[in-house]
Formats: C-alpha cells, structure tokens, sequence
C-alpha cells in the first residue's frame, strides 16, 4: 500500500477515536447533569416542602395530564376520559414524538373510579415516580409518569 493511503487510514482512524471519546465524554456530563436539576432550589440540610414523586393530593384521582419533553418544555394537555393509550403511533390517544418510545408505550385507564397506568411491553419501559411499572399501578394527581425521554404530570 502507499505511503500516502496509509497516512489518510491513519488519519480517519484518529478522527473516529476522538469522536467517540467525545460522546463518551459528553453521554457522561449529561447524565451527571440530570439529578442535579432535580434538586436545584432545595437548601443544603433543610428538607424539601414537597418531596419528588409523592402525590399532590393523596387519594385524589387525576383529571388532566401534562406532557413534558426532556428540557422541561410543554407539548400538550390531556384530559383523562376513557381510556388513553400513548405511544408513536397514529391511534394512540397521547402521541409523543419521542424515539424512546414505543408505538404503543402504555395506556391509562379508570376503574372504580381510580386511574391506572399500565406498560405495554414497551422497550424501554414505563416509570412512575421513579420506579419502573411491571404490570398495572394506580396512579393519583401528582404522580410523574416517565417514558423515554418525555415526562407526563398527572394533575387534578
């Protein structure tokens, strides 16, 4: 091979090294940032008014949920009536552009009078306050639901 193909291999080959060291690099910086929004605003040593995760209003069953991208921006309300199946698909009731999510994520639904969330086998899974839902849960006006990226609030 010449001198000159080799130098160009060389090269490119450094070019990709550095690029992926980048990304790595940067997947890391963003995944620290995360949990350090989360708790912005709260006093060193003083415990927080409303703790993430817990229901507003305890027993309360939602009527609307808000729909959050991952900067924290607002894409939609919803009200809760029937049944709400959410996904990237066309025939879902809530549609999130998310890549991370399913074409049919989850769906909430009443009974009883009470709402539940249910994961339909999504790939990345569904999460509620936190933890991720295997099967049905309740769900009450201040939960979080999240899936991939996007956050859902549920709201009285």
């Amino acid at each position: 091979m010449p001198p000159f193909v080799l130098t160009v291999l060389k090269i490119v080959f450094l070019a990709l090294l550095y690029f992926f060291i980048y990304r790595a690099i940067r997947s890391a910086v963003v995944d620290l940032r995360a949990p350090a929004r989360a708790t912005a605003g709260a006093a060193p040593g003083r415990p927080r008014a409303k703790e993430p995760g817990r229901p507003a209003q305890k027993g309360k069953p939602p009527r609307t949920v808000v729909v959050t991208d991952d900067k924290g921006a607002k894409v939609g309300t919803h009200q809760l009536d029937g049944q709400l199946q959410i996904g990237r698909a066309e025939a879902c009731q809530i549609r999130l552009s998310d890549t991370y999510v399913s074409q049919f994520h989850a769906r909430l639904f009443s009974r009883d009078g009470s709402w539940f969330v249910e994961d339909l086998g999504s790939t990345n899974g569904t999460y509620l306050n936190q933890r991720r839902v295997t099967g049905t849960a309740e769900i009450r006006a201040g939960d979080r639901l999240r899936m991939g990226k996007t956050t859902l609030e549920l709201r009285r």
